[in-house]
């Protein structure tokens, strides 16, 4: 059994190359559009991550964030 756990350490190459990107992806959106393209972002990360374990550590952290 593979047991898989949420990585919270800094793990991007390029943090602030992310953020930009991030921002550019809502750039021309309406709130409401924006929220529905986040919606989406999060179902199609969530399926890459594949493991509802690890998904449902992300909820936690998240939460208390």
């Amino acid at each position: 059994m593979n047991m898989q756990h949420l990585n919270t350490a800094p793990n991007l190459e390029a943090p602030d190359d992310f953020y930009e990107a991030l921002i550019e992806a809502h750039q021309g959106l309406s709130t409401e559009e924006s929220h529905a393209f986040n919606a989406r972002l999060v179902l199609v990360l969530a399926n890459h991550i594949g493991s509802l374990a690890v998904l449902r550590e992300a909820f936690e952290a998240a939460r208390s964030s």
